[in-house]
């Protein structure tokens, strides 16, 4: 017969000490013991919680069943984070076949190729990416927001950008419209998502990676340039 959970079984915690688990034992023993009371599932019960107490009773023996008890606990947590994973694969199939355009950006929401979108902020030939690389975008500030503390839906598209495009660089974000895409991802495909989560206080633990990005792509200014004040008629060069 073999033993679940010595722990269980003598319903203790798995840091008790000795002392408890001896006297957790004794205890049931009195309750259980065929003498006191009769019967098949008494008797099956006695013999579990003996067992449990030969496993840990001796402190080698109860070590080994430490450690068993710590690979059944991450095994359990791994295959819940595949199952998680699993689940949200499958959204994304539901929600848009993978390698699909993803969707159109609402009007007013100051992306390149959108009606709001400055004429000037177009490339010449064509290429909208190759025009959200060469310049500034007019929204953009070098400073953090001052208030709120959490992320605010409200300022963003609410619809998943869909799954990443591959090629993962840099840290894998966790929320909203670019959950499960990595930061350098995002670069290549919407800097000015990177602008806004710069600015925003859910984007503060990843500052230094974005003004990283942000600065190899031209579109943040240097900190020199940025704080330069103009010359008066009267200053020397």
């Amino acid at each position: 017969m073999t033993v679940p959970d010595p722990y269980k079984i003598l319903q203790v915690d798995s840091e008790a000490e000795h002392e408890v688990i001896e006297a957790a034992y004794r205890r049931l023993a009195r309750k259980y013991h065929p003498d006191v009371a009769p019967g098949t599932e008494t008797q099956e019960r006695m013999v579990r919680i003996n067992q449990a107490w030969e496993m840990l009773k001796d402190p080698m023996r109860r070590a080994a069943v430490d450690r068993a008890r710590a690979r059944q606990a991450a095994s359990a947590a791994t295959v819940a984070a595949s199952e998680a994973k699993s689940r949200t694969a499958a959204g994304y199939r539901q929600g848009r076949p993978p390698g699909s355009p993803p969707p159109a950006s609402p009007a007013g929401s100051g992306r390149a190729g959108d009606p709001a979108w400055p004429p000037s902020a177009r490339d010449p030939s064509g290429s909208d990416a190759d025009a959200r690389t060469q310049r500034v975008s007019p929204d953009w500030t070098p400073g953090r927001s001052s208030t709120g503390s959490v992320y605010d839906a409200s300022m963003r598209p609410a619809e998943s950008a869909g799954p990443p495009p591959g090629n993962p660089s840099g840290t894998v974000l966790a929320f909203g419209r670019y959950a499960g895409w990595s930061l350098g991802e995002i670069a290549r495909t919407d800097l000015e998502y990177l602008e806004w989560l710069d600015r925003m206080p859910i984007g503060r633990a990843h500052q230094a990676e974005i003004d990283t990005l942000l600065r190899a792509r031209g579109r943040r200014k240097t900190d020199e340039a940025r704080n330069a004040k103009p010359r008066g008629f009267f200053r020397r060069p």
